[in-house]
């Protein structure tokens, strides 16, 4: 789908054009550094985690130039109905975007630390878990781009079982404390990036309802399952 559309002033559509290739931008960047983040939990690699660390400051600073664009956009073009909500959905995804690179951060920053041979087999244990995440967040990015709902909805329903498995691994950890004390302090590195990785699977989430909020013209935050199911009828008596 073409969300931009075509306006009688060329040089709105090329501010549009602008601003959508600068959230691709950010969004690959992100995407890389989130998946990154995953690959240091695996192979405890330092280096990887301090460049990671390093470019967070590129996220943060894309961030503020595409909420800047989109301020201007609103303040020159006063945008109305389809264009407005991709604008206010821009500013809202780049918010989330900024997030997720939070978290790959403060993954890398439990990674940077020494740790025993018991601590890295508890953090390789998220190896599934971090994947999965890595994938819904690419599927997302790709989603909004697109802005397809199809695959939106699929993605919404994609952070239920990504909550399941993170509640499986803090029964499972939980579990493990009791039996031995002595395992706390590794089991905390490891439950913080399980935490850091969960909150990245919620942000996909909130992206895929700013999809439904553009396409639908509704917001659709905080709304209930049972809303959502009805989305998702409505997707199935189509196919």
């Amino acid at each position: 789908m073409d969300y931009l559309g075509k306006h009688i002033s060329g040089q709105y559509d090329a501010d549009l054009a602008h601003i959508r290739k600068e959230v691709m931008t950010m969004g690959g960047l992100v995407e890389k550094q989130f998946s990154d983040a995953i690959s240091t939990v695996l192979v405890h690699d330092v280096d990887l985690a301090e460049s990671v660390i390093a470019n967070d400051k590129k996220v943060n600073q894309l961030e503020v130039e595409i909420d800047e664009a989109c301020v201007k956009i609103i303040a020159k073009r006063q945008p109305t109905a389809s264009d407005l909500r991709l604008i206010m959905s821009i500013i809202k995804v780049i918010s989330e975007l900024e997030r997720i690179g939070d978290s790959a951060r403060a993954i890398c920053q439990i990674v940077k630390q020494d740790f025993t041979e018991e601590q890295q087999s508890l953090l390789r244990s998220l190896d599934s878990m971090g994947n999965n995440v890595v994938r819904m967040l690419k599927e997302v990015l790709d989603a909004f781009t697109r802005m397809d709902m199809d695959m939106a909805l699929k993605i919404y329903q994609e952070e239920k079982r990504i909550g399941q498995n993170y509640e499986m691994l803090i029964r499972q950890m939980m579990t493990f404390m009791m039996e031995d004390p002595r395992s706390i302090p590794n089991i905390l590195i490891a439950l913080n990036c399980a935490r850091a990785i969960m909150r990245v699977s919620s942000r996909c989430q909130n992206i895929s309802e700013l999809i439904f909020y553009f396409v639908k013209g509704q917001d659709y935050r905080h709304v209930g399952d049972d809303v959502i199911d009805t989305l998702l009828e409505e997707r199935n008596k189509k196919s």
